[in-house]
């Protein structure tokens, strides 16, 4: 395990960059099932999802390279409940979600990554991890606005009828 982002930059950024890698890879996984089950329109908002993380993702990394921060591997973190905060809980995903379920999914995920590093504001003693926080959690809010605006867009639904509910054993 590796030091606290709140310790120092490079540290902050490691921590920052698999936030958004596991977001993306979550994402694009429940895509994937989404296609599966043949919910295409749920499987874009995924896809998209996955897109804006990967381009924070990318972003952060070149944060990364200029300072010559590591890039940690994704065991090296302790999210302290085992995953990281940006990233949805595939308990609470099933195939026949509706749109407006899967991005208010989306929004606790985004909340969550804002509060990860608000916190890290609060606590950060030095300068420069404290921009790094502000400016994550600023962007993180940017995230925030976005799944707000795909939330206008998709009111909640009734749930469709399950077409093979599962039956309990007789």
């Amino acid at each position: 395990m590796t030091s606290s982002p709140a310790d120092n930059v490079a540290t902050l950024l490691a921590w920052a960059h698999q936030m958004e890698l596991d977001a993306q890879e979550r994402y694009s996984m429940l895509a994937d099932q989404m296609e599966a089950h043949n919910n295409t329109e749920l499987a874009q908002i995924f896809r998209n999802l996955a897109r804006v993380e990967g381009l924070h993702a990318a972003e952060i990394r070149q944060q990364m390279q200029q300072i010559g921060a590591p890039i940690l591997d994704e065991h090296e973190i302790d999210w302290g409940d085992g995953e990281a905060p940006e990233t949805v809980d595939l308990g609470d995903v099933d195939y026949l979600m509706t749109p407006h379920e899967a991005l208010q999914l989306a929004l606790k995920a985004e909340q969550r990554a804002k509060a990860f590093f608000d916190d890290l504001l609060a606590r950060a003693s030095d300068d420069e991890v404290r921009r790094f926080a502000r400016e994550f959690a600023t962007e993180e809010q940017e995230h925030v606005a976005l799944v707000l605006e795909e939330l206008a867009k998709y009111p909640a639904t009734p749930r469709p009828d399950d077409p093979d509910p599962p039956h309990s054993p007789a």
